[in-house]
């Protein structure tokens, strides 16, 4: 198909957002709008109408699910060498291109190291005990505000002068320690991946110019989603030429606790005066009624571009809200009324979502659905790949094959605990990079001992004398069995048990650890049957797998849906539930208690908007809170609500009498077809 064909195919203002390539450009895409094809559609347009070079294009979202579907629709659209060299990435791969482009710009060698998450709170962890006595929450609060700063472009030797109170202050003292640390480590962490480029860029104007050359136009999606260092990563590169495309919906902007400005749309146009607004209007996915309820809820909301959803779906059926006595009656209804209508409607397991404001909410629900034998995926649970035990069996396993990964020597030298500090591992980090050599190998030279006390020389020989030993075991043609003597060796269990919060708790991970060596021998089993002894690459395959793991989390099997609202975002079902519509829920106390109340407006507009037929709204009368019944206001979102196009149920002053009869009757017939 023709790039003039596929354009014909797009509605008035999808192909103006296409066609528009003279100058800054926002398209304000509101929910089911079809922004993907607009995004797809204008990279190849640039391509093939406008004779740009894909190498000279960018596309930037923010999860590699999102970049992953866009690559896959572009390249149905470019083909053969058309979009060799486009960029379809996330923001963070787009940064971490230019820290690998500018390495020796920024003072970082080859080999550099990304601390995830959890190998970032490992550091905080060694380096705050030196203060005093601390709980994980004060390393999740130090770790937060450090990501904080970060993402606001504030560098450590600024943070004293931001730091509001004492806790902040401390923060920003571990904030210069912590970066020293990540600097002698040659890591970044996540943060780092847009706050170096951003530092880089603004700072030195060669390096400037030479990514500009690089990216002549970018398109950027979910731009409600931005944060400041996002926000002016864009703004530099572009600023020059001003030939971009962003795409977003300042109403469903709902990241602000990990730093998203929706604000970011209104700065652009005081940054960009010649920006063009272009509005995406029809929506796609939902029928009048649906849309009519969205629209009305959001304009509660203050807004600097207005815009209202339609559809050509029809009006559709009225907006059912379920008033329960008590939570444990609302997940009853929920789980029954499920298994009555899929029966009932003709419609697949996998047709049913169940939207929530925090995952404490699907407890109860689980146990209904699996009381009715009713199949569902809970979106959002710990997946294996991400448990702390198997993050440092996978360190041991990454080390092993490769002596020169610093990031896994680091997660693992003082796991269990072997009385090596960050002390030692900064100064062990300078001198191998003095010497231009991985960690591992350090611990190996005699001029160690010229830079550290001899006792500190010791523990780290005495670790890598057993990981050596190990490495010889596994070259022998023994490879399962020496890895699992090394577990036993260095006495992981008994690790797992002294930071455990029960003991059922460490089995059950020492048992995860079993299950890991267990997939890695099959991963060693030949298609025929018979055992190769090449454990680099079954390592490696795990490793990939680790990487993977994500994209394999996403099955279509046929089940019910259930995932939090934060989580919903850019999903669509045919019928939907949003549970929990009471104040202090939805809205979240929290939400009331700091006057966040249009975030949480917008939260649930974005719900509303998931669904395509019918949408049900539950909420509780009573809920259950530190041991007993607590009564439950109604949201005000519910009366924000077109009052003409609910139907309420189990509310005496709302309800109509015969419905209620015959919906008692429809519950009885749908129970007897299932059980006859």
């Amino acid at each position: 198909m023709s790039i003039q064909q596929r354009l014909a195919k797009l509605n008035p203002r999808q192909q103006e957002a296409v066609r528009y390539i003279d100058g800054p450009c926002l398209v304000l895409a509101g929910a089911g709008s079809g922004k993907t094809s607009v995004i797809t559609t204008k990279i190849a347009y640039l391509v093939q109408e406008c004779g740009m070079s894909a190498r000279k294009i960018a596309a930037v979202t923010f999860t590699n699910k999102a970049a992953r579907e866009m690559k896959e629709r572009v390249g149905q659209l470019l083909k053969g060498r058309e979009g060799h060299g486009l960029t379809v990435s996330t923001f963070h791969t787009l940064g971490l291109n230019i820290i690998r482009g500018e390495l020796r710009t920024l003072g970082y060698k080859p080999g550099f190291s990304l601390f995830d998450p959890e190998d970032a709170k490992a550091l905080l962890r060694d380096l705050m005990q030196k203060d005093a006595q601390i709980d994980a929450e004060q390393i999740n609060r130090v770790q937060h505000q450090i990501s904080t700063w970060k993402n606001d472009l504030v560098l450590p030797g600024q943070a004293m002068s931001h730091a509001a109170d004492d806790d902040e202050q401390f923060a920003a003292r571990v904030y210069e320690a912590y970066n020293r640390h990540l600097k002698a480590y040659n890591a970044v962490d996540f943060d780092d991946l847009i706050l170096l480029p951003v530092v880089l860029l603004s700072s030195d104007a060669e390096a400037l110019a030479r990514w500009r050359r690089k990216i002549h136009y970018m398109l950027v999606d979910e731009y409600q989603d931005t944060n400041i260092s996002q926000y002016q990563l864009v703004q530099l590169l572009m600023a020059e030429r001003a030939t971009f495309t962003v795409v977003g919906d300042d109403d469903q902007s709902i990241y602000a606790w990990r730093g998203a400005r929706p604000e970011n749309l209104v700065t652009l146009g005081e940054d960009f005066p010649r920006l063009k607004v272009i509005k995406l209007e029809q929506n796609y996915r939902s029928t009048g009624i649906i849309l009519r309820a969205a629209n009305t809820l959001i304009s509660n909301n203050p807004h600097v571009y207005e815009k209202a959803l339609w559809s050509d779906k029809g009006i559709g059926a009225p907006i059912r809200i379920v008033v329960n006595r008590h939570e444990e009656a609302e997940a009853e209804r929920v789980a029954s009324e499920i298994l009555t209508r899929r029966i009932k409607e003709s419609a697949t397991w996998r047709d049913f979502a169940v939207l929530y404001r925090g995952n404490f909410q699907a407890r109860l629900l689980e146990l209904k659905l699996q009381h009715y034998q009713v199949p569902y995926k809970l979106s959002g649970g710990t997946s294996f790949f991400s448990r702390n035990e198997i993050k440092d069996a996978m360190a041991y396993l990454r080390l092993l094959i490769n002596p020169g990964d610093d990031n896994a020597f680091l997660r693992i030298v003082n796991v269990p605990r072997r009385e090596i500090g960050p002390g030692t591992l900064e100064k062990l980090a300078n001198y191998a990079t003095e010497r231009g050599e991985s960690l591992f190998a350090a611990c190996h030279e005699l001029g160690l001992s010229q830079v550290l006390p001899e006792r500190a020389v010791e523990r780290l020989g005495r670790f890598t004398r057993f990981i050596d030993g190990v490495r010889r075991r596994m070259d022998q043609g023994h490879a399962l069995g020496a890895l699992r003597e090394m577990f036993r060796d260095m006495d992981y269990e008994a690790w797992l048990h002294q930071n455990a919060s029960a003991p059922t708790v460490a089995e059950r991970r020492m048992a995860n650890v079993w299950t890991l060596l267990d997939q890695l021998e099959k991963s060693m089993e030949r298609e025929e049957g018979e055992e190769t002894d090449d454990v680099e690459s079954a390592i490696s395959r795990l490793v990939l797998r680790d990487i993977l793991e994500q994209q394999a989390e996403e099955d279509d099997s046929d089940r019910v849906q259930l995932l939090t609202l934060h989580a919903a975002k850019g999903l669509e079902f045919p019928h939907v539930y949003v549970m929990g519509l009471e104040e202090e829920l939805l809205p979240h106390r929290n939400a009331i208690e700091a006057g966040t109340i249009e975030e949480e407006r917008r939260l649930a507009y974005v719900g509303i908007t998931r669904a395509r037929q019918t949408l049900t709204l539950t909420l509780a009368r009573q809920r259950k809170a530190y041991g007993e019944l607590m009564d439950c206001t109604p949201s005000r979102f519910l009366d924000e609500l077109p009052e003409a196009d609910l139907d309420w149920e189990g509310r005496a002053d709302k309800e109509d009498p015969e419905k209620k009869q015959a919906r008692g009757k429809d519950a009885i017939a749908g129970l007897r077809s299932l059980l006859g």
